[in-house]
């Protein structure tokens, strides 16, 4: 099968670039697919010469680089839809490019046949509204003015996209399912989990690279290390994190957060909760469990998460684990067994006495993150990628059918 994959980068440092990386590896080497691959930017990826001759079994992975336009958040989006639509139309027509479908994680065109669906822009605009209502004197007037019509432009295309039935859609968690059955009436979505390498994340891997990790980042051995990886900490739960900390000060809490984030405001929060020398924020890394060897416990008490993919590997690698109903995660996560799940994501006070809690008993600690090691194993990325080809073949025999 010829599948067009619409993504604006793919690499292994943010949860759903990687889950994409491990998703396309397996359908070109365990089914056979020709995948093209439109992105501006692809890491950590092997990919074929677009020139070369292949015979009709081997799988492939080709990647056709899309010119990036430079500007903010909504010029660009605005500019990765055109250039990757026209693209895709050149090689149609100069090279004869047809393919059997067109695959995109999110909405990145607009003549997708299959989405897997994570963000659900609707849903983030509502926490943006409301975080605006609690705090209307926000500074940056600007940026809050070019987020509200960034939001607006997504959800806009989200109604036109999701609501065709014609597209076939899959979603990461059964939160988002539920998600696009309320706003979209969508019932149709199947759930199809993100996986996790064992093999990559373990816990004796981890013990093997905690004594460096920590040691690189000044941590002692007697601090209680906080681990949240993500991209919008405040969604995250980076806010409350801090709160909590504030609220126990004898305790060694300190928090490592990794992400694409801005830290300047999170940074004002610490200070004036007099904990910033706790704090320390990192840009996102492809070796990522070099992050997870260097915590104790990670905890994303989330706003919002389609899935939550760091959750998951921190599990494999037997950390316990703290997140909230709100994450597509939580659902296969047994409370108290093999994580904890905050009904709240906001009460500070309730996750600064699960984290006393944690401090102090290090059986519970290990107890737990050796039940979610072991939960974990069967979340594959083969049971993955089987469910996504499944998925891509019902869609293209539908197709057929249409034409």
């Amino acid at each position: 099968m010829r599948i067009a994959v619409v993504s604006p980068f793919v690499d292994r440092r943010h949860g759903t670039e990687r889950a994409l990386a491990e998703l396309l590896e397996r359908l070109a080497r365990n089914f056979g697919c020709e995948v093209h691959l439109y992105a501006e930017r692809v890491e950590d990826l092997v990919f074929d010469d677009p020139y070369t001759s292949r015979s009709g079994e081997a799988g492939a992975i080709v990647w056709h680089k899309v010119p990036s336009v430079g500007g903010p958040h909504l010029v660009k989006f605005f500019g990765w839809m055109v250039t990757n639509s026209l693209l895709r139309w050149r090689d149609n027509v100069s090279r004869g490019s047809s393919f059997d479908l067109v695959l995109s994680p999110g909405i990145n065109c607009l003549n997708a046949d299959v989405i897997i669906v994570h963000a659900l822009f609707h849903r983030i605009r509502e926490l943006a509204r409301a975080e605006n209502a609690e705090e209307p004197r926000q500074p940056g007037f600007f940026r809050r003015l070019h987020r509200r019509f960034y939001y607006g432009l997504l959800t806009a295309l989200e109604r036109r996209v999701y609501c065709d039935r014609k597209i076939s859609l899959a979603a990461v968690s059964q939160r988002t399912a539920d998600l696009l059955a309320q706003f979209f009436e969508r019932r149709d979505a199947r759930v199809i989990s993100n996986g996790v390498d064992a093999r990559q994340f373990s816990i004796s891997e981890r013990l093997a690279r905690r004594r460096d990790a920590r040691r690189r980042r000044n941590f002692n051995e007697a601090d209680f290390v906080l681990l949240l990886i993500g991209n919008d900490w405040r969604v995250k739960g980076v806010p409350p994190i801090l709160a909590a900390m504030a609220a126990a000060p004898t305790l060694p809490l300190h928090l490592l957060a990794a992400g694409d984030d801005d830290a300047d405001s999170f940074r004002e929060m610490a200070e004036r909760l007099s904990i910033l020398d706790r704090c320390r924020w990192e840009t996102p890394r492809a070796d990522v469990i070099d992050l997870y060897a260097a915590a104790d416990v990670y905890v994303s008490p989330s706003s919002e998460d389609s899935f939550g993919l760091p959750v998951a590997e921190a599990m494999a690698c037997g950390l316990p684990v703290v997140t909230s109903v709100f994450a597509g995660v939580s659902s296969s996560i047994r409370n108290g067994i093999e994580g904890f799940i905050l009904d709240d994501p906001r009460d500070s006070g309730a996750l600064s006495a699960l984290l006393v809690k944690l401090h102090g008993d290090e059986t519970l600690r290990r107890r737990v993150g050796e039940a979610a090691a072991r939960a974990v194993q069967k979340w594959t990325w083969e049971r993955n990628a089987e469910a996504v080809w499944q998925l891509l073949k019902d869609a293209a025999a539908r197709k057929r059918e249409a034409h």
